[in-house]
């Protein structure tokens, strides 16, 4: 463990949860955003997690998720079922978003690398640092588009994304893939181009690495 003046940077989730779940316990307002299921613990044990509190009528809980998730669709259920069981606020952006949770706003623990198959959290309490933050997922919150509408959207490229990630890794012409799906060219590609969207990919390459990193593929 590495201990600043109002930063205390921990390895893995064990020691993160000793330092921190009596802070979840209390918090009121939490705010999370992260690009998987997996960077807090949300995916690890169907109980609920530390970091994931149960709501209470005095408790705000809300998510900020990257949309590629929503391909997937285990990871679209287990989304609604967080809403569900926690009360939590979930919306979902295409954009780039730093993992984070913050707490009361008075606290942020922001995710780091993963080394020797730990990942390494910074615990801040410096007051204009947090606000810093604060500031950051205000504005991911406002821009985000809530997880009902987003899934709604979604869902007919999240049928077809597989397939669609398939033929794109395999390097086949459209006129082909479209011909293997039974659509037209144009449709094809729109719908490519629906998908990097949802990757938040800006090329065909890039969306390949996108869906690697999240499993789709």
């Amino acid at each position: 463990m590495q201990t600043g003046e109002a930063v205390t940077v921990v390895r893995g989730e064990e020691e993160l949860l000793a330092r921190t779940a009596h802070l979840f316990a209390s918090a009121t307002d939490v705010a999370c955003a992260a690009n998987d299921l997996f960077t807090w613990q949300e995916a690890h044990a169907a109980a609920p997690s530390p970091l994931c509190p149960a709501r209470t009528p005095e408790t705000r809980i809300r998510k900020v998720y990257r949309s590629g998730m929503l391909l997937d669709p285990v990871a679209a259920r287990r989304l609604e079922t967080i809403r569900d069981r926690n009360g939590a606020q979930i919306r979902i952006t295409a954009d780039e978003i730093n993992e984070t949770i913050i707490l009361d706003r008075r606290l942020a623990i922001l995710a780091g690398d993963m080394r020797a198959g730990r990942r390494s959290y910074s615990v801040v309490t410096q007051p204009e640092v947090v606000q810093g933050v604060v500031s950051l997922f205000d504005v991911a919150w406002r821009s985000a588009t809530d997880l009902a509408a987003y899934d709604a959207r979604i869902a007919e490229i999240r049928q077809l994304a597989p397939q669609v990630l398939d033929l794109l890794g395999q390097g086949v012409k459209d006129e082909t893939a479209a011909r293997s799906l039974g659509l037209g060219v144009r449709t094809y590609r729109r719908r490519v181009a629906e998908l990097l969207a949802a990757l938040g990919a800006t090329s065909r390459f890039q969306a390949g690495v996108r869906a690697r990193e999240l499993g789709l593929v």
